[in-house]
This record gives C-alpha cells, structure tokens and sequence, in this order.
C-alpha cells in the first residue's frame, strides 16, 4: 500500500462524515479526512497532514468534481478548507448540517454503548434563518504587528477579515478589526443580554470585567453575573433552553438534595434551588475561583444553596485523568485522594456540565454511589457524552430522554443533554 505524502493531490469519494467536521474517504486504503467534503461528493483533495503511524491522513478539498445536493455557497468569505477555522460546515445547507451532527450523535452512540439512538438536532430559539449572526461572545486573534483577525483551521496563523458573520450586531468585529492593537494576543467582544457590549483586550490590565445575563424561563426572569472573559454558552437561545430541559428532565421536587457539578457561575443551580424550594439543597461544584466568586453572588438569595470551590475529581477523592508526558507516556502527578465532607454521601438527582473532555469513568462511578434517581449530562462533545453513557449504564442507570440542540451553527459542533435514570 503507497502511503500519502503532505502536498499530493488526488480525487476521493466521500462516503461518511466523522466527528470533527470532516468528510471521510479512501485513497489506496488508507482513511482521507477531508475538509470542506460531503457525503456522496467526489472531490479533489490535497494531503495536509499525516495521522499517527500512517492509519489516516487529513486533507482540505480543493475542487468538487460531482456535488451533493446539500451543498450550498458558503455565505463568508473567510470559510473555506484552509481559511478561517471559526467555521467548517457553511459550504452545507443549514438543515444538511443538523443532520449530520444527529449522524454523529448516532454513530457515537452506537459505537460506544451498542445502543441506536435517532435524536434530531434542534434549532434554538432566537437563530436566525440563515443560521448567522447567533454568537454573543467573540474571540479575535492579534498578530505580531497588531492586526486582529480569526485563527486558520488547525493552525496559529492569523486570517485578516472585514467582519465575522457568526457574530451578533456588535460582534463581529466593528472597531476591532481595522484598528492596531499594541501589546495585544487576542480582543474579547461581548453582548451581553443586558447593558452594553464590552470589549476585552489580553492579557488584560486589571480584573476583566463583569457583564450580566439575564435569562427568563416560564416568566422567571433571574440575572447571573459573569466575568466577560469566563464561560457562558454563546447562543442567545441556549441558556435558557438548556435549563428549561434540564428542569423538565430531572422533575425536582421540594426538599430534593441536588448536585450541580462544573455549575459555571450558578445557571442550573439558581433555577434549581427556587425548585426543590427551602426545604432542600442544592450543591454547586466548579473549580474556576472567578466562576466560584460569581456563583455565590448569583445564588446570594438562596439560604439552600452552597458553592463549593475545586475540581470535581479532588473533591470526590478520585485521580485525576492522566496527561501524556513529554516523551509520550501517560503521567499524573502523585497527590493523595481525599474525599471532601463538604459533599453529601447522597444525592437526588444530579446535574453534569462537565468540560469537553467530559466527566470520565472515575466521576461517573462515584456519581452513580450517590444513587440519585436521575442524572441530566449537559454535553458539548458527543464522543464523551457517549464514553460516560456507557460508564453510566454499567454502573446502573438507563439512558432516557436524549435532546440535541444546535446551539453552533455553521459548525460541528452542538450541545446534547441526557436523561439518566437509576435502574429498578
């Protein structure tokens, strides 16, 4: 078998579509990744990259000799294989797209817990029909001389743009973009839901500073303060559709004891503690002190809520996941494990906003010894939502509702929320 070389070209067929917006392909048998492809497409491509040991290689398309039928004009500029990697599907039609992440959802799902699930992605509420202009928060690379712009696919190389499309009125780059930034690395742009758009150079000066965000579910409206440079979901729609499920899933009930674990600035926990009323608790985990220091503000109202600070691995006494170290072994450093008494030894029901790596089977199984009867996986990685299903289902629980939602469209990516529940 002629193993690929970086900068050959040659003509595939797309027959599937991979996790990571990447249609795939053989050449000679060898597994093409191909950027900018999709399913049914013939293509030509050129090599780009070479995977470990030969098994893959990935490539950008580069001319489409026979189209799929989804396929549509990007509407920037900017998206194309090799160009801005803010975006990787907008040369797919928008309702093509959502199909092919309930592909991925699908294929993941089968692969890792042998279960077939068939869960359409959800447009949001709030999206606009051409599925631009849908992010409240925008991060703008800078360059050595100053310039502001967006990364290029898999690279540190600076695309210089006119304006991002995937930014709401006041973040796509107005006075960021045709200005010199001095002593800069990147320039945050923020709208938030409630006082004015904020605009965020690093490294920054001071402390970043504080925006709010109001969020209104079933005519309660509640505002969460967060730093203008911490994590809150960029969509306009996805707040408060995210907690209106996770609500809805979990059914809490006054005097519940819940566990909101990578709580963020306290958005499921605020909702949660007006639900399980004085008469229970709620226990917010998260490990960024910025995060910790707003979460206690948010929740400030709620006698019945505690915010802890710490990871959630140290605080239930488990290892940490391993890295790799520099000569490719997998390390961890010693430390002893101990559990902390601020964490009950029960739980109700159970919140998981774990980053995109996920929980991990660690967590997983100390979560299922809490024996709560339901669990709700907020997830914005399909392949680890899966891998901790499967953890989950070995350690009692059923999968239930599965809800898909397309919270980045004109990308692969989307946020997917499960309902585990405890088995009779």
């Amino acid at each position: 078998m002629a193993m690929a070389e970086v900068g050959e070209t040659f003509e595939v067929e797309v027959t599937g579509f991979a996790h990571g917006g990447l249609g795939v392909a053989r050449h000679d048998g060898q597994v093409v990744f191909v950027a900018g492809g999709l399913p049914g497409e013939k293509v030509q491509v050129i090599v780009t990259e070479l995977g470990s040991g030969g098994r893959f290689v990935r490539s950008d398309a580069t001319a489409v000799r026979a189209a799929s039928p989804h396929r549509v004009e990007p509407p920037c500029q900017y998206s194309a294989p090799g160009g801005c990697g803010g975006c990787d599907l907008q040369h797919a039609a928008l309702g093509y797209q959502r199909e092919l992440k309930a592909a991925v959802l699908a294929e993941q799902f089968a692969r890792l817990t042998r279960r077939e699930i068939s869960v359409p992605v959800q447009e949001l509420p709030g999206a606009q029909p051409d599925g631009l202009g849908t992010r409240t928060r925008v991060e703008f690379a800078v360059s050595a001389q100053g310039r502001a712009g967006l990364r290029r696919a898999r690279s540190h190389e600076l695309v210089e743009i006119e304006c991002c499309l995937l930014g709401v009125p006041g973040a796509q780059g107005e006075d960021v973009l045709d200005r010199t930034w001095r002593d800069t690395t990147a320039v945050d742009v923020i709208v938030p839901s409630v006082g004015p758009r904020t605009v965020v150079p690093t490294p920054v000066a001071a402390a970043a500073p504080v925006v709010t965000e109001r969020v209104e579910i079933d005519g309660r409206s509640l505002d969460f303060h967060v730093s203008a440079r911490g994590f809150w979901q960029v969509h306009p729609g996805a707040p408060p559709a995210f907690v209106a499920s996770v609500l809805r899933m979990l059914n809490p009930q006054p005097g519940d004891r819940v566990l909101d674990l990578y709580a963020g600035v306290g958005l499921f926990a605020a909702f949660l503690a007006d639900a399980v009323t004085p008469l229970g608790q709620v226990i917010a985990v998260e490990s960024d002190a910025d995060a910790c220091r707003h979460a206690r503000g948010n929740l400030a109202a709620y006698r019945n809520a505690l915010v802890i600070q710490g990871r959630v691995d140290d605080l239930f006494g488990v290892p940490r996941p391993k890295r790799r170290g520099a000569a490719g072994q997998r390390t961890s450093r010693p430390r002893k494990l101990r559990r902390s008494p601020l964490l009950p030894e029960s739980a109700d029901l159970v919140v998981l906003d774990p980053p995109r790596s996920g929980a991990g089977q660690s967590v997983c199984r100390v979560i299922a010894g809490l024996r709560p009867r339901a669990i709700a996986y907020v997830a914005c990685d399909p392949a680890a939502l899966a891998r901790d299903a499967a953890y989950l289902l070995d350690q009692g629980y059923e999968l239930g509702e599965v809800q898909a939602f397309d919270a980045f469209p004109m990308t692969h990516h989307f946020e997917t929320i499960a309902l585990f529940t405890r088995r009779a």
